[in-house]
C-alpha cells in the first residue's frame, strides 16, 4: 500500500511539475505566479512565529511588538521579513496582473476570476494585518476605513458597530482582526490551489496569444530554471529591504502607540493601497467614494467581456500597447496622489486620474479593440 501511495504521489508530481506541457515562448514575466506562491509561504511561516509572541489586547499589542523586536531571538528578522514581505507580495501581484492584462490572459475567464478573488482577499488580509501593531496609523487607518461602511444606506451604522464589536475601534476589534488575519492566509492557500488547478486545466497563456498545442516543452527543466532565477531575485530584494531599508516602506506614525485622542496630520494606508485610496478621495460624496473604491477592483472582472479585438495579446496590437502604458502611468499617478494631502492641485489631479482609470475599462479598451478590427481585418 505504501509503495502504491508513493508511486501515485510521484506520478502527480511528474504530471504537474515535471512533464507539464508549457508554451515554449513564455518569458520571465510568467515567473510571478510561482513567486506569489513563494511569498504566501513566507508570509504564513513568519506570521505563525510572530503570532506565538503577539498579544491581541489594546494595552499590550504595541508593547508585544516591541518585545518581539527587542527580546525574542531574531524577532526583528521575523517582523521585518513579514512586514516587507507583504510589500514584495504586492509588487509581484501587480506585475502578475499587469502581465495578464498586457498579454490577454484574462480571456481564460475562470482562471482570471479566481485570481481577482484571491487579490480581493489578499487586500483584506493585508489591511487587517496593518491594524495589529496598534500604532497611531494602524488605529486611525482602521477607524477611517471601517467608518466608510457607514455609507451603506439604512444598515451602515449597524454594520460598522458589528465590525467594531462596540461603538469604536476597541479590544474586540483588535481580537477579531487578529483571528481573521491568522485565518485568511490559509483560505488564500486553498484558493491558490484552485487557481493552479484551473491553470493546469485551461493551460498557460503565452506572449503570442495563440493556442498552439504543438509548440510546447516540458515544465522541467526549462521553466523551473527561470523560476529559480526569479526566486533568487525575490530573495535578494527581500534581503535588501530587511537588512538595509527595514522601515523605508512603513509610516513613522506607527512607532507611536495608538491614541484615540490624537489624530495624525495625514492618515493614509500602506503604499499598495494608495491607488484605491486616491480614487476613494476623488469623489466628495461618502457613498460614491466607497462605491468607486470597490468598483476599482471589481471592474477587473469586466476585462474578458470588454475584449472586442480578434487578437488576444497586446504584443500583436500596437494601439493597445499605447493605451496599456497610459493606464500604467495613470495607476502610478493615483498611487502618488494617494500619499499627498487633500488639497489643490492634488484633488483635481486625483479626480482626473480616477476618471481616466474607469474610462479605460469602460470606453477606451473596448473601443480600441473595435478600431483595430476595422483597421486590420476589415481592410483584408
Amino acid at each position: 500500500m505504501r509503495i502504491r501511495k508513493s508511486n501515485s504521489i510521484l506520478s502527480i508530481v511528474n504530471s504537474t511539475l515535471v512533464d507539464l506541457p508549457s508554451p515554449s515562448s513564455i518569458t520571465y514575466f510568467w515567473n510571478f505566479g510561482f513567486l506569489l506562491g513563494l511569498c504566501l509561504v513566507i508570509q504564513i511561516l513568519t506570521g505563525i512565529f510572530l503570532a506565538m509572541h503577539y498579544c491581541a489586547e489594546v494595552n499590550l499589542a504595541f508593547f508585544s511588538m516591541n518585545h518581539i523586536m527587542r527580546d525574542v531571538n531574531y524577532g526583528f528578522l521575523l517582523k521585518y521579513a513579514h512586514a516587507n514581505g507583504a510589500s514584495v507580495f504586492f509588487i509581484c501581484v501587480y506585475i502578475h496582473i499587469a502581465r495578464a492584462m498586457y498579454y490577454g490572459s484574462y480571456l481564460k475567464f475562470h482562471l482570471w476570476s479566481s485570481g481577482i478573488v484571491i487579490f480581493l482577499i489578499m487586500m483584506l488580509t493585508a489591511f487587517i494585518g496593518y491594524v495589529l501593531p496598534w500604532g497611531q496609523m494602524s488605529f486611525w487607518g482602521a477607524t477611517v476605513i471601517t467608518n466608510f461602511l457607514s455609507a451603506i444606506p439604512y444598515i451602515g451604522n449597524i454594520i460598522v458597530q458589528w465590525a467594531w464589536g462596540g461603538f469604536s475601534v476597541n479590544n474586540a476589534t483588535l481580537n477579531r482582526f487578529f483571528s481573521l488575519h491568522y485565518l485568511f492566509p490559509f483560505l488564500l492557500a486553498g484558493l491558490v490551489i484552485i487557481h493552479i488547478a484551473l491553470l493546469h486545466e485551461k493551460g498557460s497563456s503565452n506572449p503570442l496569444g495563440i493556442n498552439n498545442e504543438l509548440d510546447v516543452i516540458p515544465f522541467h527543466h526549462y521553466q523551473t530554471t527561470k523560476d529559480t532565477v526569479g526566486l533568487i531575485g525575490i530573495f535578494i530584494l527581500l534581503f535588501i529591504l530587511v537588512s538595509f531599508l527595514p522601515n523605508y516602506l512603513g509610516d513613522p506614525e506607527n512607532f507611536i502607540k495608538a491614541n484615540s485622542l490624537v489624530t495624525p496630520v495625514h492618515i493614509m494606508p500602506e503604499w499598495y493601497f494608495l491607488f484605491a485610496y486616491a480614487i476613494l478621495r476623488a469623489i466628495p460624496n461618502k457613498l460614491g467614494g466607497v462605491i468607486a473604491l470597490v468598483a476599482s477592483i471589481i471592474i477587473l472582472f469586466s476585462l474578458p467581456l470588454s475584449h472586442t479585438s480578434k487578437i488576444r495579446s497586446s504584443a500583436m496590437r500596437p494601439l493597445n500597447k499605447v493605451i496599456f502604458w497610459w493606464f500604467m502611468v495613470d495607476f502610478l499617478i493615483l498611487t502618488w496622489i494617494g500619499s499627498k494631502p487633500v488639497e489643490d492641485p492634488y484633488i483635481s489631479i486625483g479626480q482626473w486620474s480616477s476618471l481616466y482609470y474607469f474610462t479605460h475599462f469602460i470606453i477606451i479598451f473596448p473601443c480600441i479593440g473595435w478600431l483595430e478590427n476595422k483597421l486590420v481585418f476589415d481592410n483584408h
